[in-house]
């Protein structure tokens, strides 16, 4: 195999993906995250910044995009999330490209895509991992952390495929119960991963 194993990894808001993600990188699985990709583009010096600063100039305050008020810019326009995407998709695929490049050694890698589906990314993995979790459970989770409300959660939960679906165009499921469950879903599927494309 010419490139290493791509392998990526979705789930809902709340199953425990951020939790998979880090189990990966702790087995020494390099991971390439898009929420922090992105995170980078829009700080101060991130190439984001420019492109965004001349298509929606109130959503850049001090030199870095304000995602507040980037995501006011994108509401008032129905276009305008079809322009922000045009200007971001391109900048993270080249950064995923990037990445890949600098781990073409590795067997197998980790692309930790919150939007996986919703973005078609799938199709430049060679497999998709879904992390799932009991809808309790995950509200739970989701209700526990600071300044997210019942509606909040809602209106996020509609706005992203629903958990059956992904599960249902994953090529691996992993349950999020415990920790230590998990930590061992993560071994597990790691070792099938190798075993299959050694």
């Amino acid at each position: 195999m010419t490139h290493p194993f791509r392998l990526g990894l979705t789930g809902s808001i709340g199953m425990g993906k951020s939790t998979t993600a880090r189990l990966f990188a702790e087995a020494g699985i390099p991971v390439w995250d898009a929420d922090a990709t992105v995170h980078a583009l829009y700080t101060r010096g991130g190439a984001a910044v420019a492109p965004i600063a001349a298509a929606f100039p109130q959503a850049v305050v001090d030199g870095a995009v304000s995602r507040d008020a980037l995501k006011e810019a994108v509401s008032a326009r129905k276009e305008a999330l079809f322009e922000l995407e045009t200007i971001v998709h391109p900048l993270v695929q080249a950064a995923r490209h990037a990445f890949l490049a600098q781990h073409a050694n590795a067997d197998l890698v980790l692309l930790d895509i919150p939007l996986l589906f919703e973005t078609g990314a799938q199709k430049e993995c060679d497999a998709v991992l879904v992390v799932t979790a009991d809808p309790q459970v995950q509200r739970a989770r989701v209700l526990a952390r600071e300044q997210m409300t019942e509606a909040q959660l809602d209106l996020i939960l509609s706005r992203q495929m629903p958990d059956a679906e992904k599960r249902a165009r994953a090529d691996y499921l992993i349950e999020t119960r415990s920790l230590d469950q998990t930590r061992a879903a993560v071994r597990d599927l790691i070792e099938t991963i190798r075993a299959a494309h050694a």
